[in-house]
């Protein structure tokens, strides 16, 4: 007898962080001070470190998603397959952009 509900469970909770993953992201991109109005130097700062540590937040959230959306007995879905890496893709390069992004324009 095959236990089936592990993979499942795997599934289902690497989904959940990948949304979570998504939020993260969403809510530093949000937060992001691209565009600033003067007066606002004073917290220019704290916003470049909560926006670098929600990237590190983001790809840690990410590289764990994809390990248990990926359990070895991997079921004959490659299109599904096709369709997560390239949003933890999507997900990773965001959070490095913006990790980049942050260091050469406001941290320096």
């Amino acid at each position: 007898m095959r236990n089936r509900g592990i993979g499942r469970g795997s599934i289902f909770f690497g989904g959940l962080l990948l949304a979570a993953a998504a939020g993260v992201l969403g809510t530093s991109v949000l937060m992001s001070p691209h565009h600033t109005v003067g007066g606002d130097e004073q917290v220019r700062t704290t916003v470049a470190l909560f926006v670098r540590n929600s990237a590190i937040g983001t790809l840690l959230l990410s590289a764990l998603a994809a390990y248990m959306l990926f359990p070895n007995p991997r079921p004959r879905k490659p299109v599904r397959d096709r369709v997560l890496i390239g949003v933890i893709a999507l997900l990773s390069l965001a959070a490095l952009y913006q990790l980049i992004w942050v260091q050469f324009t406001i941290l320096n």
